[in-house]
């Protein structure tokens, strides 16, 4: 006599005791919730706050911070003082997103992230 498929109850049907399609899926929720809480919990350590910013643009902003906090040069990450406030540096971090620091006794201070809109709105020189 052949087997004959089973109906479950999430609409599936098959063999087995339980529908493995919904138990796999399951899984890799968990698996991303998971990914989701590691990714949420590295922002602790950063010097400034990123949580708002695409990832590609913290991955890279974390690059600079921590290149800063190695004491190398902010120049090499291309960045310039503003000329309205000369102890005031920007350093690009993606074409949209500009790091913002403060020379204190030549020492760079990260103090914001911004977008580059928001970035030629907070000038005021201009």
């Amino acid at each position: 006599m052949p087997k004959r498929k089973k109906l479950f109850p999430c609409g599936h049907k098959g063999y087995g005791q339980k529908c493995h399609r919904c138990a796999q899926k399951q899984t890799q929720q968990a698996e991303k919730r998971q990914q989701q809480e590691a990714w949420r919990l590295t922002f602790d350590q950063d010097a400034i706050d990123l949580r708002s910013f695409p990832k590609n643009v913290v991955l890279k902003a974390r690059q600079i911070l921590d290149g800063l906090a190695r004491q190398e040069d902010y120049r090499q990450y291309h960045g310039k003082r503003l000329r309205y406030d000369r102890q005031v540096i920007s350093i690009p971090v993606t074409r949209n997103y500009r790091l913002l620091c403060r020379d204190r006794d030549g020492e760079v201070i990260p103090e914001r992230m911004v977008s580059h809109e928001d970035y030629n709105r907070c000038k005021p020189g201009e």
